[in-house]
């Protein structure tokens, strides 16, 4: 019998289709809702309303699960400081000073900042083809923060915010490298869920005194609502059950593929809900982003196949 009917298939990759669509929109609405919402209210609100809906079906794993979460308490913590309340902070924080365009096409560089601090945190070996790929894509993102000038590189007159996107990935891109090595024997819905409340006890302070002493928050109206509904509910918890699915149903390689279209999609969408538009630099950097993505996370060719002898059958 085949592991899944052609119908679960199809619903997969539809899921994988909808992740980066709904990730592009994060960053669309980030960019979109700079004058309404301040960024570590967004990041903070959009935490608790997604707590708030997954509690009352991650609740029993955790009770469940209660023994492992007590005894890898740290470790989960660390995770959570560097995915739930770091990531999603600094790229709202981005989206103040650069552009959704730029935040998508530098946060596709994901897969390739894990390669990197896998070696240099890990010592993991790096192929060949993945230095290559590391240096080929780090080239296209130096030309979309430069915006195609190396004036502004050299003159560091580029975008505060392209800066702090780099340094969202490099959050990002520890919390994966972190999450291999610190192996912690939960179920997905149970890890989420904790991640996530302890990603919101840990921004909490963060929140505070940036409405006490910054910003001073926002106020709920038709136009605020809607944004942090978003961000909670299609990137923060349906692309989160999508991707895990669809990783499970057709493999991280076909996967990882998808991930292709999030700068895509945040295009489209920044171009006709925000009048951005693309300049050159924008297609050269994102096809050398995509070169190197492609160079760095394809699969080195597989070993010759051992005979029906071999006693390794």
């Amino acid at each position: 019998m085949a592991r899944y009917s052609d119908r679960s298939l199809a619903l997969a990759y539809i899921g994988l289709v909808l992740t980066p669509l709904f990730w592009a929109g994060n960053a669309v609405v980030a960019r979109g809702v700079v004058d309404a919402i301040p960024p570590v209210s967004l990041a903070f609100w959009r935490w608790v309303i997604a707590l708030a809906i997954l509690l009352p079906v991650g609740l029993a794993g955790i009770r469940r699960e209660w023994p492992v979460i007590r005894d890898h308490w740290p470790r989960i913590l660390v995770l959570a400081l560097f995915s739930v309340a770091s990531f999603n902070t600094l790229l709202y924080v981005a989206a103040t000073t650069t552009t959704a365009i730029n935040i998508a096409l530098i946060n596709s560089t994901i897969p390739i900042m894990v390669a990197l601090l896998a070696f240099l945190l890990l010592g993991e070996r790096t192929r060949p083809a993945q230095g290559v790929g590391i240096a080929v894509a780090l080239t296209g993102v130096l030309m979309v923060i430069g915006q195609g000038t190396l004036g502004r590189l050299i003159s560091l007159s580029f975008s505060p915010g392209d800066l702090v996107m780099v340094a969202a990935v490099a959050s990002w891109g520890i919390f994966s490298v972190l999450l291999r090595r610190l192996s912690i024997p939960l179920s997905s819905l149970t890890f989420l869920s904790i991640q996530i409340a302890l990603g919101t006890v840990l921004l909490t302070p963060v929140y505070l005194i940036d409405l006490l002493l910054v910003s001073g928050g926002f106020t709920l109206s038709a136009s605020t609502i809607p944004p942090l509904l978003y961000v909670a509910i299609f990137p923060g918890i349906l692309a989160y059950a999508f991707w895990n699915h669809g990783v499970w149903a057709v493999g991280p390689a076909k996967a990882a593929i998808f991930m292709y279209l999030v700068p895509v999609f945040a295009s489209v969408l920044a171009w006709l809900f925000l009048d951005e538009r693309l300049g050159w630099y924008h297609l050269a950097g994102g096809a050398l982003i995509l070169a190197g993505l492609f160079l760095t996370t394809r699969n080195p060719p597989a070993p010759a196949k051992a005979s029906a002898a071999d006693p390794g059958q």
